[in-house]
């Protein structure tokens, strides 16, 4: 009889002082959507600094499954796009990872046809793809949703250039309708587009294949088609949000850390709430950020999820952590995702006091926190119970692992180089 593989429990000690430097691993993102970009290349590419996480493995598979041919190596992976001999994307790795449909803007302007399943992902809210869709169509696209999978054409063998007004400005479909018109015929202009890093560093991604971009991260892009794009080599920026987690566990912990390399810009709203909480935080260099927390009590603050620059919905859990053991009250307004509270519960099985109203968390301060076991509900809900328990009396055992493993690049190993107590079982 074979025996049930048992779930990995994440045991961690808390009330551990935090001491050092922690590296911060490139934008997990960033590289799922570069890759995905990768596939306009007729040349292939070689895309650096590319966090090892389970999506950037799933990415890579689907790229596989599509022809890609893939050399990886540590922090850096090469694709041969020269043989991409598939439109179809396999519903077993899609319905994984929500960012696997970023390649369907590639495939269409590439091959002029995709098939790409319904994504998956967290259950952290509806997040549909009609976006994305509509941006297609402008294009001149046909597209239809049968059982759960998305068909798309180019009738004229070509998608053209267009003006696309984005009713929200969502990253993904600002990404979906710019890879997808850097091919197009003639120009195509993104209005109400996402003003993201993530979005940033796609367009300078494509740029360096030869594509022609004016104006990411502004509301407005402009991309005039070309014919193809050749090869090339880029970097993925750093991940503003794992970064802006290990800011939190230094504050959270009482302690002193740097992190880098970082691109202090990208972290503004998260570093001005941590100031106004009573956290320092210093630029010590361009790339490298010195947070020192304090031994008085935090103070309460109200914040609400925007896109960028605004307070990005990613740290909305990792800041409630630190909230639960701050002065007063505080109140958190989710506005990105509907269903993005999942981890109030587990953080008041902890002995947090948070009383939830629809998208709307009101946080009261508690002395302190105690280990207990938990479970992760989403991947930024992981990390939030990971920095609950550094902060806690006695010991947490955190379930749900899967979650943890999808954005954080050897999040134990870099926690346990500062000095914290914590091992997987």
């Amino acid at each position: 009889m074979v025996a049930e593989k048992q779930e990995a429990v994440l045991h961690i000690v808390g009330k551990a002082r935090l001491q050092g430097h922690v590296p911060i691993s490139g934008a997990k993102n960033s590289a799922l959507a570069l890759m995905a970009g990768a596939l306009l290349s007729s040349e292939g590419c070689t895309i650096e600094n590319l966090p090892c996480l389970m999506d950037v493995q799933r990415m890579e598979e689907i790229l596989v499954s599509l022809g890609v041919k893939v050399q990886r190596e540590a922090g850096r992976i090469h694709l041969d796009t020269t043989c991409l001999s598939s439109a179809q994307a396999p519903y077993e790795l899609v319905s994984q990872m929500r960012a696997s449909f970023f390649i369907i803007g590639p495939l269409l302007s590439r091959l002029g046809i995709a098939q790409i399943p319904l994504p998956g992902g967290c259950a952290i809210g509806a997040r549909p793809v009609d976006l994305h869709v509509k941006g297609l169509q402008a294009m001149g696209a046909e597209v239809e949703i049968s059982h759960g999978i998305v068909h798309a054409s180019c009738p004229g063998g070509r998608l053209q250039g267009a003006k696309v007004y984005l009713d929200y400005p969502s990253v993904g479909a600002t990404e979906t309708i710019m890879m997808a018109a850097t091919l197009a015929e003639g120009e195509t202009v993104i209005q109400n587009a996402a003003q993201e890093p993530e979005v940033v560093d796609l367009a300078n991604f494509c740029r360096t294949l030869g594509a022609k971009i004016y104006g990411a991260g502004s509301k407005t892009i402009v991309i005039v088609g070309v014919p193809q794009l050749h090869g090339g080599t880029y970097r993925v920026i750093p991940d503003r949000i794992e970064a802006g987690t290990y800011m939190i566990a230094g504050a959270i912990t009482c302690s002193d850390i740097t992190l880098g390399p970082v691109i202090p810009e990208h972290l503004g709203a998260l570093i001005a709430k941590l100031r106004e909480i009573g956290v320092q935080v210093t630029i010590e260099t361009p790339t490298v950020i010195h947070v020192q927390g304090r031994e008085g009590k935090y103070r309460g603050v109200e914040v609400e999820t925007s896109p960028f620059p605004g307070f990005p919905t990613d740290m909305q859990a990792q800041l409630m952590a630190l909230l639960t053991i701050s002065e007063g009250n505080s109140v958190i307004t989710e506005t990105v995702f509907e269903n993005r509270l999942q981890h109030v519960a587990e953080l008041c099985r902890m002995g947090a006091n948070i009383r939830t109203k629809g998208n709307v968390a009101i946080i009261t301060g508690v002395e302190s926190l105690s280990g207990a076991p938990v479970m992760a509900t989403d991947l930024r809900a992981s990390a939030a119970l990971v920095l609950a328990g550094l902060a806690a009396e006695g010991e947490t055992q955190l379930r749900g692992l899967h979650h943890l493993d999808r954005g954080y690049d050897r999040i134990e190993e870099k926690l346990r180089g500062l000095g914290a107590t914590l091992y997987r079982v």
